[in-house]
């Protein structure tokens, strides 16, 4: 004989609710809703054929009850899934990592899938190179846009295309029209900096990562800043990467002179490459020379010395550039964005006073 089809609305165990050794039925959620079983369909399905009061009374119920819907039985029976497509150039780079957790867990809560296009550093992209790399023609798109290949992506992605990204921090604050979120590296930067100054350092050098665009760096624009407002001297700064070799290599002539004592390193991972040519140079760390880094990656806190740094909430800004993308979707039944935290100095023991001798 053959196999019914399945159930659009199959039920995985639920978490919480009045039982949870049983799962939750769409027959349960109508009961308690006082609508029919079609109409939690439709609500699960984002149907617009739903008054928003009733809307909301079925989500009020299902939150109530902890029914979840199957996705992959939904898909089978033939009912919507709703996914969005993800564009990031580099899933491995710290801070990208973390966002694209932020998204995928915002997604999930709100039932969505998430596809994820990985981009070609090097490739120029058209709108319809961009358009092709979707899961499904016109669907939502998000965009980690940290450095170039991001940064080319959300600029060529036709305007038609609901979309948000998570960008660095634009050069006058404000955003080119469609949702973008970001940390304010550049006073994060700035703040870090001062923080060495106040320990007496004469100057702070900086080792940078590549900007996103052909501009200055909002991290080297913070320090920059700082400098300036201080009145002193603005060293060059140092080209760096993204890696504890691309920092080594880059600083290795830097740390060695005893007139440099401070240096801020637009990452946790080049900050790691500073101190091992610190240490290769003879300079004590924080004794001759401080170290800071940014993002306070896991391993911040084990390096020797364990690394002052700047925390970045990679994740509280992925689930809030989702958040921008559900409420584009559904302006009136998707809940406001979650705000991520401000930017913070992590003080540890790479950091101390200016040596006597610089003054």
């Amino acid at each position: 004989m053959p196999k019914p089809a399945p159930d659009a609305h199959a039920e995985e165990p639920a978490e919480h609710g009045p039982d949870r050794h049983r799962s939750v039925s769409i027959f349960d959620v109508a009961k308690a809703a006082g609508v029919s079983h079609q109409t939690v369909s439709r609500v699960v399905n984002g149907s617009p054929k739903v008054k928003k009061a009733t809307r909301d009374r079925v989500l009020e119920v299902i939150d109530e009850l902890g029914y979840k819907p199957n996705r992959l039985a939904r898909a089978l029976a033939g009912g919507e899934v709703r996914s969005v497509t993800v564009l990031t150039s580099d899933t491995s780079l710290y801070g990208a990592a973390l966002a694209l957790r932020g998204i995928e867990e915002a997604a999930r809560a709100a039932d969505f899938a998430v596809a994820i296009s990985v981009l070609d550093e090097k490739s120029s992209l058209t709108p319809d190179d961009v358009a092709s790399r979707l899961a499904r023609p016109g669907e939502p798109v998000l965009v980690i846009a940290f450095n170039a290949a991001g940064e080319r992506a959300w600029r060529a992605l036709p305007a038609e295309f609901p979309a948000a990204a998570v960008v660095e921090r634009p050069q006058d604050g404000r955003t080119g029209g469609r949702p973008e979120a970001w940390l304010d590296d550049r006073a994060a930067a700035a703040q870090a900096t001062r923080y060495l100054l106040s320990l007496g350092h004469r100057t702070v050098h900086y080792v940078a990562i590549p900007s996103s665009t052909t501009r200055v760096g909002q991290r080297a624009e913070g320090w920059r800043d700082a400098l300036a407002d201080a009145g002193l001297p603005v060293p060059e700064p140092l080209e760096g990467g993204w890696s504890p070799r691309s920092g080594y290599l880059a600083s290795r002539a830097l740390v060695a002179d005893p007139q440099v004592t401070a240096v801020l390193c637009g990452n946790d991972e080049l900050a790691l490459g500073v101190l091992r040519a610190a240490r290769e140079a003879g300079r004590d760390v924080p004794g001759d020379l401080s170290v800071v880094g940014f993002d306070d990656a896991p391993y911040a806190g084990y390096a020797h010395p364990a690394l002052t740094t700047v925390r970045l909430d990679f994740e509280g800004l992925g689930r809030g550039a989702f958040g921008m993308l559900h409420r584009l979707l559904d302006p009136d039944n998707a809940p406001l964005p979650p705000l991520w935290a401000e930017p913070e100095l992590i003080v540890r023991e790479s950091t101390g006073p200016a040596p006597s001798r610089s003054h």
